[in-house]
């Protein structure tokens, strides 16, 4: 009788075992929206993709779903996928990868929830702490303005329209309060990116970004999928109160890595390390001793700031700033934007530190060192020898204090 059998099969006159049981295999059509399965590709069209799902039937998922953002296909024939099904139509299943608005309903959203499957919304409106997004059709959820980016928009109101991905981190009241997170999915996209750049990215290396958001502390850009902070104090060399003035969103820039701290998910940049450093020109442009005319920068309770060079500030301590008159504060003598003649009394190239005294208190004092040198010698006679000690002696002593 096996014989027989195996006679038939091979003449195609019976069909195997296999084929028989599969043939009596129940169709799986108690699969309900929402449940996820997992299949191999069985075959990739131009439109579709199609997938083993067992039984006597294959589903069915579009083939966008499988496209990158430069629209190149990421799987190939013989590959397993997790897919979650949408809906039967004469024997044909449709199944997607993530869970869209439509068909499923609140139990597809349940599903989503326990799942933790993406869900697609389109941001309804903007409410208080957060906005409106319509879900699964008819379904209203809650993001709140902390769950919708990695990082807060100056307006917000842009969100509104879009349609993005969601993950559903509360679901209750059996989909009556749905609260969602489309931070969530930005994250998890940046830690996958992150594991890529940590094999690429060093400090110390020159990167290209564009500016995404600018803050009162600094200027976020998109550096290959993960967001880089340039920090105020890195964007020039001269100080800067309104980042505005020298960046905008948009704005392709080359910057040098500061810092990369992985742990802390941070990663800072410096434009400014990118430019030439100003203070070797003002170092060789003044030296000690010289003259110049500069603006008055910033005042503070210590002193005023004044500008040599774009980047580079001298400092006029406020004990030298009244002629001798004691002042509480250099407002009292001085405006920011004003021009002051000054020597440079001392300059401090490691640290970055230039000393100023204004040109007329320099000149007094050196009329007053004038004075006690000719009160000196009509008091000390001697050899012009002696008179030159005693005379560098008296610009040494002033020179100290």
């Amino acid at each position: 009788m096996d014989e027989n059998n195996q006679t038939m099969e091979e003449d195609g006159g019976e069909k195997s075992f296999a084929e028989l049981f599969a043939e009596s295999e129940p169709d799986r059509g108690w699969l309900k929206p929402g449940q996820r399965v997992e299949a191999l590709i069985v075959k990739i069209t131009p439109e579709w993709v199609f997938i083993d799902v067992g039984g006597k039937h294959e589903g069915y998922l579009d083939r966008k779903e499988f496209l990158d953002k430069e629209g190149n296909l990421t799987v190939q024939e013989g590959q397993a996928v997790k897919a979650y099904f949408l809906s039967s139509q004469h024997n044909e299943k449709l199944f997607t990868t993530k869970v869209a608005a439509g068909e499923a309903g609140r139990a597809f959203l349940e599903d989503a929830f326990k799942g933790g499957i993406p869900v697609e919304g389109q941001v309804a409106r903007e409410v208080k702490g957060g906005f409106e997004i319509k879900v699964a059709g008819d379904t209203r959820g809650f993001c709140p303005f902390s769950q919708m980016g990695l990082f807060r928009i100056a307006t917000p109101a842009d969100w509104v329209g879009q349609r993005l991905s969601f993950k559903i981190i509360e679901f209750g009241e059996r989909g009556r309060n749905v609260i969602l997170s489309h931070r969530a999915i930005l994250e998890e996209e940046q830690a996958k990116l992150k594991e890529n750049l940590k094999q690429s990215l060093k400090e110390g290396m020159l990167v290209k970004g564009t500016v995404v958001s600018i803050q009162k502390f600094g200027a976020f850009v998109e550096l290959g999928g993960i967001q880089a902070l340039i920090p105020i104090s890195e964007i020039a060399w001269e100080h800067i109160t309104d980042i505005g003035e020298r960046l905008t969103v948009g704005q392709e820039v080359d910057a040098v890595i500061l810092k990369l701290d992985w742990d802390a998910n941070r990663v800072s940049l410096s434009l400014r390390s990118n430019l030439p450093d100003p203070w070797d020109r003002a170092v060789a442009e003044h030296p000690e001793g010289s003259s110049f005319t500069g603006t008055v920068a910033r005042l503070t309770k210590f002193g005023a700031f004044v500008t040599l060079t774009p980047g580079v500030d001298g400092l006029i301590h406020i004990s030298r700033i009244g002629k001798g008159k004691r002042i509480t504060h250099p407002s009292e003598v001085l405006k920011e934007g004003e021009s002051i003649a000054v020597k440079i009394e001392k300059i401090d190239r490691e640290g970055k530190r230039i000393s100023l005294v204004p040109l007329d208190a320099a000149e007094e004092e050196k009329a007053e060192e004038i004075e006690d040198f000719q009160q000196y010698v009509g008091k000390a006679p001697g050899s012009f020898g002696s008179l030159g000690d005693a005379l560098q002696k008296t610009l040494s002593g002033k020179a100290k204090k």
